[in-house]
């Protein structure tokens, strides 16, 4: 129980943090490509630098989380992160959501549950030899490299922003297996081990790197093209590298059918979200 609520804590620390980031991006100006002075320029907004901290109490309360549950348990949790922006972006704007987002929300609450749940992801091994590492941050590494290859080949919009946002959930799934492998080292043999492993350092290349894809996203168009790709991208490569990497287990038979349906219903919320005509008008990009 408790890996779940740093975990929700972590999903509404990340939804302050974007919203707070969005806000920051759109007052930069954009690009073609990748602007390399971007994080510098952002660095002197002081909504910037309370989204920066907004994501450092999030990373605080994931690392807690993934030190004491799955990796398949605490990563699906931060889909909530966009309900959660919503909600946090409708009070700073002074308007409410309708009654479709607010069912919407509640789509997204209910598949979580029954996802999870039904799956019941078991914890598996601590100890991940090289073996498995090396493919998994070939495949996140790949996967990275074609969407923002897709994303410089698109301009500002939609698109660009939902690739941009889907290799920043790949880099924030990989970051995350990287902090659950190094928070056990920590726990178990100390701050020099901690110190010394290359999944610390591992953890802090991914992050920045998906801090930065993120940014990106964000300035290239409307976080109800970015949102669906992070969280969603998150929890489904999160999912994956803890089977994989951790040899977590789900529950399979049966129970894939009210797995998929969670699943399901997770995606129709995150759509209809989306496509409610209040957010798109709170989260779309300044001219």
């Amino acid at each position: 129980m408790l890996p779940v609520l740093f975990a929700l804590c972590g999903a509404i620390s990340n939804a302050l943090a974007t919203v707070l980031q969005h806000r920051a991006a759109q007052t930069v100006p954009r690009s073609s490509g990748f602007r390399f002075g971007l994080l510098r320029d952002l660095a002197r907004r002081p909504v910037w630098l309370a989204g920066i901290a907004a994501v450092t109490a999030a990373a605080l309360f994931q690392a807690v989380a993934l030190a004491r549950g799955a990796l398949s348990v605490v990563q699906p949790i931060f889909v909530l992160e966009l309900p959660f922006a919503l909600v946090i972006a409708s009070a700073m704007s002074h308007r409410n959501l309708s009654r479709r987002a607010w069912a919407a929300v509640a789509c997204m609450v209910v598949g979580l549950g029954l996802a999870l749940g039904a799956a019941a992801p078991t914890p598996g091994t601590m100890h991940v030899p090289m073996s498995r590492w090396i493919p998994a941050l070939a495949g996140c590494g790949a996967a990275i490299a074609v969407l923002c290859a897709v994303a410089l080949r698109r301009p500002p919009g939609g698109v660009r922003a939902a690739c941009l946002a889907g290799a920043a959930a790949v880099g924030n799934a990989l970051t995350a297996a990287l902090i659950k492998s190094s928070t056990h080292l920590l726990d178990k043999h100390g701050l020099e081990a901690f110190l010394t492993a290359w999944q610390t350092y591992g953890f802090a290349v991914a992050g920045v790197g998906a801090l930065y894809l993120l940014e990106n996203a964000l300035q290239s168009g409307p976080l109800v093209a970015s949102q669906p790709a992070l969280t969603l991208g998150d929890a489904g490569v999160s999912l994956l590298l803890g089977v994989l990497l951790y040899e977590e287990t789900l529950r399979t038979g049966l129970w894939l059918v009210p797995e998929a349906a969670g699943v399901a219903l997770i995606v129709v919320g995150v759509l209809a979200l989306a496509r409610t005509p209040l957010t798109s008008t709170l989260m779309s990009p300044k001219d």
